[in-house]
């Protein structure tokens, strides 16, 4: 995500409106400006966003690596031959980006 995004979300779950930054100040979509306590509300909310969008770092990191696994292959290979291809593959990529 980009950091406006953060801000239109923000902006959107609090007030029902979306918002952007044009250079440090926040706007809504409307031309308006938000008075100081909702620009500090914002800035809050983007806060917690960011936080909870880092946290799932990891999450998007195994994703990748899970989009280039022919898993269907690897389990019916697994199926045939009582291997556990698939279930390595998995545990290599949780962890090389573990939960933290």
């Amino acid at each position: 995500m980009i950091n406006e995004d953060f801000y239109r979300q923000a902006s959107v779950e609090l007030y029902n409106k979306s918002a952007y930054l044009d250079g440090a100040t926040i706007k809504f979509d409307d031309f308006s400006t938000p008075t100081e306590a909702e620009a500090e509300a914002i800035e809050a909310k983007v806060t917690e966003l960011k936080t909870e969008y880092d946290s799932k770092q990891y999450a998007r990191d195994r994703k990748v690596e899970y989009n280039q696994l022919n898993q269907f292959e690897l389990q019916f290979d697994d199926k045939q031959d009582s291997g556990t291809r698939w279930v390595d593959a998995i545990n290599a990529i949780k962890a090389q980006f573990p939960k933290e």
